[in-house]
């Protein structure tokens, strides 16, 4: 009862806010010697001249235990809404409540110990004073919030009508990934038991021939002869019996395969038309996210870290969207922003803008994003027939050409102020030198794309171990290098360079890919399987499914598929094709709902199948198992309308 009542007291005290404030905060222990934890994150919305309602999500079981004993005091960093500094304060706990212990969720009673006094002011009056706006502003808002239910309504069913969509796309992808395994196991099923027809085959031929051996014998071994005959003819008469059981059986099992088959024909229909629906909107949800005055689209949706960045290379990737579509007004949109407002570095531009604001994000400059923005460009004036922005694109090469012009051999480092060498930048470099040279004609351009080819021979591809290298001097396997070796150089090259590109493939197969369970945001459970952004043995955390990253592998089957075609041989391009189809489906199954009003539940892939983890190569996922990724979104259209960015198609 007391501590009910203790509780209750407490309770009252606060301020109750329609806001909440950022808290950061660390435990202690009591006497102040030891620190126990590291910054957490927490927010307030109920506060007091004495303390705080301290609100705390995926809390550590056991410094939840701490605080219930009180065994610890609290330092708290409290961030005010317009304060250039957080208030800090020391505190000790009053009471703890389990709202959701089994997600780490409490709420806790925080008693000041100390607490700086005009900070402590601040937050009290910014209390009190947003108290007595609460009944205008609640005014406003129920007049304001009449006015756009009509609109909310209209909202609301669209939104829940796209949703529906991808639930139905998940739930066809899963169906049709069953059939197609149960398919698998059937014909498997089917070729054992036709080799154990074959073997019984084998088997009564061989009895025949020995009878038929033992018909030539001489009289003197009659007897001998009479009874091997016997036993024989009752081995074939065996061996004919469980002939026609295992026949019988075939039948059987050829019978579920055609039922299997139909269902898989129906499935593949239904998923075809649900699949164009889905991609149609994944288009629009990259349209409806462009912002209208710079021009650029947000990378992310949900991570609220990387809230209205733009990366470069995301804005290489949806402008080729846009003109792949035919929409060149908002691919131009994009090449505006880069040709007239853009900050740049050393005459590059940056690697990240805020979508928003115009300015840099990222004071970083790489050589890669860079030439991705240049093959967007060329993509865009070879489809529209419109030059605006070649010179631009031509910009770009010369400042990469002077870069180029630092290295002996003809490699491209990350930048002029790295001393790096990627890989995947000299690939996307030799596919848009020799994109510029088919459009331009101008011979310095081919000879460049073979500068950065033969450094590409000795420092990428000079491996028996590891076909394709990340940089110079640098073994670690990156999966985006396989697949745009393929993309970027193609197979018929690759082959006259002594390279094997079924070996590529197969090697990133072996290594690189990976099945892991994958729960969607939408309920969605299945096992997905697809590309990881490095080798699999590699990574201690586990296998992770890379959406952008597999899309860029289907491309690269798809290419494979088409060379094979061409030479005439149809099986290694049905096995192509029924691999670039089989990891289609698996990236429809990640597919998910956009958690934001303006993506009104409109379908689109995140980044990878688990959020905030390690990729291998120097960065993080993004953080949200609901965060959509413009990068996973655009390249998985690239995979299923088979659009290589890497090359200019008549």
């Amino acid at each position: 009862m007391f501590g009910k009542s203790k509780l209750g007291h407490e309770r009252r005290k606060y301020i109750r806010l329609d806001s909440a404030f950022p808290v950061q905060f660390r435990l202690e222990s009591l006497e102040g010697e030891n620190i126990l934890s590291g910054w957490l994150q927490g927010f307030t919305s109920n506060i007091s001249s004495g303390g705080i309602c301290l609100s705390v999500n995926n809390l550590d079981p056991l410094f939840a235990a701490l605080l219930k004993e009180h065994k610890v005091r609290i330092t708290l960093e409290i961030e005010m809404p317009l304060g250039v500094y957080p208030v800090k304060a020391l505190s000790e706990v009053a009471w703890v409540k389990d709202i959701k212990p089994q997600s780490g969720r409490y709420l806790v009673g925080l008693h000041y110990l100390s607490i700086e006094q005009s900070g402590n002011k601040r937050i009290v009056r910014y209390a009190r004073s947003k108290r007595m706006l609460v009944p205008a502003g609640l005014t406003i808002i129920i007049l304001f919030s009449i006015g756009v239910l009509f609109n909310g309504l209209i909202n609301y069913k669209l939104a829940q009508s796209n949703k529906e969509l991808v639930h139905q796309l998940l739930s066809i992808a899963q169906e049709y990934s069953i059939a197609k395994q149960k398919i698998k196991t059937i014909s498997k099923q089917r070729e054992e038991l036709q080799l154990k027809i074959q073997a019984l085959e084998l088997r009564i031929q061989s009895a025949q021939e020995e009878l038929l051996r033992l018909d030539q014998k001489a009289r003197s071994q009659e007897q001998e002869k009479t009874q091997k005959v016997s036993g024989l003819n009752k081995t074939i008469e065996q061996l004919a019996q469980e002939k026609i059981d295992l026949e019988t059986k075939l039948a059987a099992i050829q019978g579920k395969e055609n039922i299997v088959t139909e269902e898989l024909l129906r499935l593949d229909k239904k998923r075809a038309i649900l699949a164009k629906a889905n991609y149609e909107k994944m288009y629009h949800w990259l349209k409806v996210h462009q912002n209208q005055r710079t021009g650029l689209v947000m990378s992310f949706e949900g991570d609220d870290e990387l809230a209205n960045w733009a990366f470069t290379y995301d804005q290489s990737l949806v402008a080729q969207v846009y003109t792949y579509f035919g929409d060149f007004n908002s691919a131009k949109k994009i090449f505006d922003f880069f040709l007239r407002r853009a900050k740049t570095k050393d005459g590059l531009f940056f690697n990240a803008y805020y979508a928003d604001d115009f300015q840099p994000a990222e004071y970083i400059v790489n050589s890669g994003p860079n030439i991705w923005l240049g093959v967007a460009i060329l993509q865009y004036t070879k489809r529209s027939q419109d030059n605006t922005y070649l010179s631009l694109a031509e910009n770009i090469a010369a400042r990469i050409m002077q870069l180029q012009d630092t290295d002996k051999e003809g490699g491209i480092r990350g930048g002029f102020d790295l001393p790096w060498y990627s890989t995947e930048h000299n690939l996307d470099a030799y596919a848009f030198f020799n994109m510029l040279y088919q459009l331009t004609g101008k011979e310095i351009y081919k000879l460049r794309s073979e500068s950065v080819l033969l450094w590409l021979v000795k420092h990428a591809y000079d491996s028996l171990e590891v076909p394709v290298k990340r940089g110079r001097g640098d073994a670690t396997i990156a999966t985006d290098t396989y697949a745009w070796s393929i993309a970027a150089i193609g197979p018929e090259k690759l082959k006259a360079i002594g390279m094997n590109p079924d070996k590529i493939m197969e090697f990133a197969q072996q290594h690189c890919c990976v099945e892991v369970d994958y729960k969607s945001p939408i309920g969605s459970n299945a096992k997905i399987k697809g590309f990881d952004f490095a080798a699999k043995t590699h990574i201690a955390r586990g296998g992770i499914v890379s959406s952008e990253w597999t899309a860029q592998m289907v491309v690269a089957f798809k290419i494979m598929a088409e060379f094979y075609y061409k030479k005439g041989l149809p099986a290694k391009a049905h096995y192509y094709a029924a691999k670039a189809d089989e990891y289609l489906v698996c990236l429809e199954k990640m597919i998910i709902s956009s958690p934001s009003p303006s993506g009104q539940g409109e379908g689109c892939l995140p980044y990878s199948s688990e959020d905030f983890v390690d990729t291998g190569h120097g960065w993080l996922t993004p953080k949200g198992k609901s965060t959509g990724s413009l990068a996973g979104t655009a390249y998985t259209l690239f995979a299923y309308y088979n659009y290589n960015p890497l090359e200019l198609r008549e």
